[in-house]
């Protein structure tokens, strides 16, 4: 399985977008780690860089990955269920183990809106759909070349609610006051760039504080900080809790619950590989 991420072209090509004091030379990888073990679809970037390949590497990462992944669960569903056997944890078990039907019974098809309007002198912004272009992720990008503040009615048809954004910008309070809604309820992540540290960041995020008191259950909130540096040094994760639902399948103790609804799920997944073969 390729892992764009990891490879040396992928580094040398993405090498030429540092720039020494926007401080995301961390960061970057650590977006692509929450992407795929998020499996986000939807996914916004404030403020192109260095980030956006890493951003949208780990996206057809994550796009080759379920699709190998469908394929093989489908397989030993196929092999299980023709030895007339109910789903156990010898299924549960098999390559790939521990892998849920139910969010490979529609197609996975990543999207990342990056938005910018190109202002920063010092940022690499105007470098970055070269760099995709030669990677060849330009496919999954779609650039709008805006302000934040005019971006909301340009992003794409069927792009809400947004599974992850990235904010690298200094219009985060703005971001929180008028996207926070377009945010999937369900778990949704929003990460924004250095905010602690520094007076303007520090009122931010007590202006979180506050909200999170008044609207309980609404979100989470944990914020890193990079201590050895002296400025881009922290980022805020904010996830959306509003709308959490159950997840399917869960039982006591942490074992899942073979129900007739995991049945259908995971024959309703056969069916479908087995109809697009």
């Amino acid at each position: 399985m390729t892992h764009r991420v990891h490879g040396e072209e992928f580094r040398a090509a993405v090498a030429g977008l540092s720039v020494p004091g926007m401080g995301t030379e961390v960061v970057g990888p650590l977006l692509a780690n929450l992407i795929q073990l998020l499996r986000p679809e939807r996914v916004l970037e404030v403020g192109m860089g260095y980030t956006t390949p890493f951003l949208a590497a780990a996206l057809a990462d994550v796009e080759e990955t379920v699709r190998a992944e469908s394929a093989a669960l489908a397989a030993k569903t196929r092999d299980h269920l023709a030895r007339g056997a109910a789903l156990d944890d010898t299924w549960l078990l098999a390559d790939p183990p521990l892998v849920s039907p139910s969010p490979h019974l529609a197609p996975y098809r990543p999207r990342l809106v990056a938005v910018d309007n190109l202002s920063i002198a010092d940022s690499s912004a105007g470098r970055v759909r070269e760099v995709l272009g030669g990677l060849g992720l330009d496919g999954l990008v779609t650039v709008v070349n805006s302000d934040l503040r005019d971006a909301a009615d340009r992003l794409p048809d069927g792009f809400t609610p947004i599974d992850f954004a990235w904010i690298d910008a200094w219009e985060c309070l703005w971001f929180f006051d008028h996207f926070w809604e377009l945010i999937d309820p369900d778990g949704g992540l929003v990460v924004m760039h250095y905010l602690m540290t520094y007076p303007e960041g520090e009122a931010l995020l007590r202006y979180i504080e506050r909200f999170q008191h008044a609207h309980p259950g609404e979100l989470e909130v944990v914020n890193l900080l990079e201590s050895q540096k002296l400025m881009q040094n922290s980022v805020t994760v904010l996830r959306r809790t509003s709308g959490t639902r159950d997840r399917r399948y869960a039982g006591r103790g942490g074992r899942v619950r073979y129900t007739d609804e995991l049945h259908r799920d995971a024959e309703a997944h056969l069916r479908a590989v087995e109809a697009g073969a």
